[in-house]
């Protein structure tokens, strides 16, 4: 992770512990050894957060809060070699470029970079320039459409002052690793909210055994959504009972789901798994807002589709749809995995958040851990 920011400013300060530090489990299926989208083989995490208060002449108030966040889906040149993948929207209004690329394809080209609104175009115009300095062929041979997400971070961030640049795209590209994943008031996520608490990144993974397959089904989260009365963890309605002070929003906002798993699937089959992860979202308490982007981005890791083959065709399994197997569906698992994972990693993000302050003084307060812990343990003792 690279941090950029000027001398006067703190900073986020240190990411908090996760969801599972405290003993709270979501689902019934296993993490993996990192709980994070990282334990899909291959895939790596870069974070530029960018943060400072600048002070100017004619602008008294333009503090950065800031940042882009990447997710690079695998080591080689995916311009080259592309991953089956599908994508859903809970929620229309936000942008997820290359989305009818995804449709009408199925296919992944490119690192999933995640931003501020208004800061999509610097990120995309980014991705086109330094992946083209990698490959002669991009622009030649055929273009290149990258993939980048965004939410809205103006409740904290000076969105105006257009503080990314395409250094901060190239730093989070470089930076990107496997391993664990920084969280919470990183990156793309440095000014985020979710339910009215600060939010931001977030992930987690669940492991799949079927029919002696091993698949590993991984999230990385970027929460901007959720009215602070519908907070849902671990199934305990803790908005009923605990509300920040002031809170921002009524469920206005956005939320950028990445899926990753190295089970088979065919295009539409991510799909689906896409829209089952969105599962996950309504089950932290998302009712998908109708002023909410909500999006969704599903791929597997396990075929590689090259641009270019000596016979023009292509030979890769996948799951079976529709199976009338006994026992568990293959399918199903997955799915279940997406939903459990999306879940944890929306909570993971706001469990790991810390207080921010920044644009005309506004703050979003960390989730005040004792409290919330408290009350879920007094209903846990209370139930039947």
């Amino acid at each position: 992770m690279t941090s950029v920011g000027s001398e006067k400013s703190s900073g986020p300060g240190p990411q908090r512990p996760r969801l599972r530090d405290h003993s709270v489990e979501i689902g019934r299926l296993m993490p993996g050894p990192l709980n994070a989208i990282s334990d899909v083989e291959g895939v790596s995490v870069g974070h530029t957060t960018v943060w400072s208060d600048t002070r100017q002449a004619s602008v008294t108030d333009r503090p950065a809060r800031t940042g882009v966040t990447v997710v690079v889906p695998h080591q080689g040149n995916l311009f080259r070699d592309r991953l089956i993948a599908g994508s859903h929207a809970l929620s229309g209004y936000g942008e997820l470029t290359s989305r009818s690329v995804i449709s009408e394809w199925g296919l992944l080209g490119s690192p999933i970079a995640l931003t501020n609104s208004h800061s999509v175009g610097v990120v995309h115009d980014a991705l086109v320039r330094y992946l083209s300095s990698k490959d002669p062929g991009i622009g030649v041979d055929d273009v290149l459409l990258p993939v980048v997400a965004e939410c809205d971070d103006s409740y904290l961030n000076d969105i105006r002052g257009m503080h990314v640049t395409r250094e901060h795209v190239i730093q989070a590209l470089e930076s990107a690793r496997g391993g664990s994943v920084m969280e919470g008031t990183v990156g793309a996520g440095t000014g985020m909210q979710c339910f009215g608490w600060k939010g931001g990144i977030g992930t987690s993974s669940r492991l799949v055994r079927f029919a002696r397959n091993d698949w590993t089904v991984g999230c990385l989260v970027l929460t901007n959504y959720g009215d602070p009365r519908d907070l849902v963890i671990g199934g305990y309605p803790i908005g009923r009972h605990l509300v920040p002070p002031s809170p921002r929003t009524s469920g206005r906002g956005s939320c950028i789901v990445i899926v990753a798993t190295s089970a088979p699937l065919d295009s539409r089959q991510c799909e689906h798994l896409a829209q089952r992860a969105c599962l996950g979202l309504v089950r932290t308490g998302s009712i998908g807002a109708d002023g909410s982007g909500e999006f969704a981005i599903a791929f597997s890791t396990a075929c590689k589709v090259p641009r270019e083959t000596p016979t023009g065709v292509l030979t890769h399994g996948s799951l079976v749809s529709g199976s009338l197997t006994p026992g568990d569906s293959g399918l199903d698992l997955v799915f279940l995995a997406a939903v459990e994972a999306t879940e944890e990693a929306a909570l993971n993000a706001i469990f790991t958040a810390t207080t921010v302050s920044g644009r005309s003084g506004n703050t979003l307060l960390a989730l005040p851990l004792e409290p919330t812990l408290s009350a879920m343990r007094r209903d846990y003792r209370s139930a039947p």
